[in-house]
């Protein structure tokens, strides 16, 4: 599928096993929603890390993600500058998100890719 915008922003990180179920809601009932509310931000895609195996040059690879963080966000942005605007800062910081969860993650990552 192809993107709608120019940018992409991928948040990386990891979640205490026991507020799992809770990052999970929080991120799809509050905190993707607010964010995508933010100006110049369009879809939000999320994706876990599942165990897999390909096959290249004849040998097999098990993927198993160590040291990688589980949960991925890619939100398609307009500009890395909506990062820097006083929507997005405020969005961040409505929910409970700032309290009952970011407190919980670690192994975190945040990188801003250009389509090419």
């Amino acid at each position: 599928m192809p993107l709608a915008r120019k940018y992409l922003f991928v948040v990386s990180m990891d979640v205490q096993a026991d507020k799992e179920a809770l990052f999970n809601e929080v991120y799809d009932t509050e905190h993707v929603p607010l964010l995508q509310k933010v100006p110049g931000v369009g879809a939000v895609t999320r994706l876990r890390t599942v165990p897999a195996a390909f096959n290249i040059g004849g040998e097999r690879k098990v993927l198993d993600g160590a040291g990688m963080a589980h949960y991925v966000a890619i939100y398609e942005i307009d500009s890395p500058d909506v990062l820097l605007s006083r929507e997005w800062a405020a969005a961040g910081e409505q929910g409970r998100w700032p309290a009952e969860v970011r407190p919980f993650t670690f192994n975190r990552s945040h990188v801003v890719r250009e389509v090419i």
